[in-house]
């Protein structure tokens, strides 16, 4: 054993940030689906501590609000480190959404797989390409829910502590 280990050194963890991806499904075999993008999540080059939370059901939501009418999503939300940048990230989870069959036709269409970077540590950004944190992550149980079942101290930057913003948007969140 090394002098080091024996006078109860412990590794530093390594360097990276804390990440929150969305993941959601409406067509295909959502449970298959999910299953298979938490794995290409786990797969990223850079990336490590991948965790991710039960999947929950929820309805579809359209640009006019909730659509009963259309297949329902599953959701869940993956906790991660990474050193890969936030637009190498996108670029990343686009590729596996690709890879099952996503196709960008309409805004809030149904969708084989939707993965959406909520949070990138405590990045503020404005940029149009990629807005963080996610624009809407503090108006959605179906987000909120699952990320607080990985992490009851997750906190939304700029929003505050998610157990507030779910406790906020209630029962009909």
């Amino acid at each position: 054993m090394s002098r080091r280990l024996a006078q109860g050194f412990v590794p530093e963890p390594p360097p990276g940030t804390p990440v929150v991806i969305a993941l959601g499904a409406n067509l295909g075999d959502r449970d298959g689906t999910l299953d298979a993008a938490a794995a290409e999540l786990r797969a990223l080059p850079l990336t490590d501590r991948v965790r991710v939370a039960e999947p929950i059901s929820s309805i579809a939501i359209k640009p006019d609000g909730p659509d009963a009418a259309a297949p329902r999503y599953l959701n869940s939300v993956a906790t991660l480190r990474t050193r890969l940048a936030p637009s190498v990230l996108l670029a990343a989870l686009h590729e596996i959404e690709a890879r099952h069959g996503r196709v960008r036709a309409e805004r809030w269409g149904d969708r084989t797989l939707d993965l959406d970077i909520i949070a990138y540590g405590a990045v503020l950004s404005a940029d149009p390409a990629l807005t963080l944190p996610h624009p809407r992550a503090a108006e959605r149980s179906f987000v909120l829910a699952p990320w607080l079942a990985l992490d009851p101290d997750a906190e939304l930057p700029g929003a505050g502590p998610v157990r507030a913003l779910l406790d906020r948007l209630g029962e009909d969140g």
